[in-house]
């Protein structure tokens, strides 16, 4: 029985076998990891630099486009140095890295996605209290709860996972790391720890679900019962953006691991793949900006400032 210490590297799924669409892969990714960079980074810079968006929504989306940005960063980039060099290799302590990052990530975001829809929750259906309850301290509690929550569980997945003796070699059908497909390399008889590991997880995740929808039950009957139509489309643009990002982010989870097995084929596992694990960090901006008026003006004054900034320092150094 082979240990899984004994494998120096594992071999991940190629996303072409010619030079030329390598090559293809490499630019369409490095294209959208740019707009990731580009879109999350704007988020970040206009929250923390603009004091009328110092509020409990924006500071969540803050954090949001955070774990965003660990997300993408997490998958792209390896995938992007494999297809430039025409290699699968990924070391064992860098697949090691990609599942314990992927995890954590991925967890946190889904806790903190949780923690926003209690805030728009408190923001719409317990108005007179919100400044109370979703005070500073409060704000940063659950934003930190949500990133220990992620460590915590990564950190759980990883050790358990890489305890597993392999014994069906070092292919993984994925062009990442991820604990369903280092599982896949186990023994039959030494996986059941884990098992119940992400039994555990399915529950956790069924359970923050629960409480998503039933927060936007009691949202949506109370900006109905709202007899002013200025109100309800307030209140429709503040749960919008958030809604749709939650909608895509368990969507395309869901497809991924519940998917029937006769679906299952590389080609198709790829393309899943992207969808949950490249596509959300990418747009999530995009559907919050669009939103957003307040956000909006905040990004143009960031992007404003930094074209003048490069223009004086370009004018700078002609002289």
């Amino acid at each position: 029985m082979s240990n899984s210490s004994s494998y120096n590297e594992f071999l991940l799924l190629a996303f072409a076998d010619t030079r030329e669409l390598q090559l293809l892969h490499f630019w369409l990714f490095l294209g959208i990891y740019q707009a990731a960079l580009l879109g999350n980074g704007l988020i970040i810079t206009a929250v923390a630099c603009d004091h009328g968006l110092h509020t409990p929504m924006y500071f969540f989306l803050l954090n949001l486009s955070l774990l965003d940005l660990g997300t993408i960063s997490t998958t792209v980039p390896k995938s992007m140095a494999n297809s430039l060099w025409d290699t699968t290799a990924i070391s064992y302590s860098g697949c090691a890295a990609q599942i314990f990052s992927f995890a954590f990530f991925m967890s946190a975001e889904y806790c903190l996605l949780t923690v926003m829809s209690y805030d728009r929750f408190i923001a719409i259906c317990r108005p007179l209290h919100y400044g109370n309850i979703m005070g500073t301290r409060a704000c940063v509690k659950m934003a930190a709860a949500a990133w220990a929550s992620g460590f915590l569980y990564s950190l759980l997945h990883t050790a358990n996972t890489f305890s597993i003796p392999l014994c069906q070699g070092n292919v993984v059908d994925q062009f990442f790391c991820e604990v369903p497909q280092i599982l896949k390399l186990s023994c039959s008889d030494s996986y059941l720890g884990e098992i119940g590991l992400l039994v555990l997880s399915v529950c956790l995740v069924f359970g923050c679900f629960v409480f998503i929808v039933l927060s936007y039950v009691q949202i949506f009957t109370a900006v109905l019962r709202n007899p002013s139509e200025q109100g309800r489309q307030k209140a429709f643009s503040m749960c919008i953006p958030h809604l749709a990002v939650v909608s895509l982010f368990v969507s395309t989870d869901a497809f991924t691991y519940l998917k029937p097995p006769s679906l299952s084929s590389p080609a198709l596992n790829l393309v899943v793949a992207v969808l949950y694990a490249v596509v959300p960090p990418t747009v999530n901006p995009l559907i919050y900006s669009m939103r957003s008026k307040e956000l909006k003006g905040a990004v143009r004054k960031v992007i404003s400032w930094t074209f003048f900034s490069s223009r004086n320092i370009a004018i700078a150094l002609h002289k």
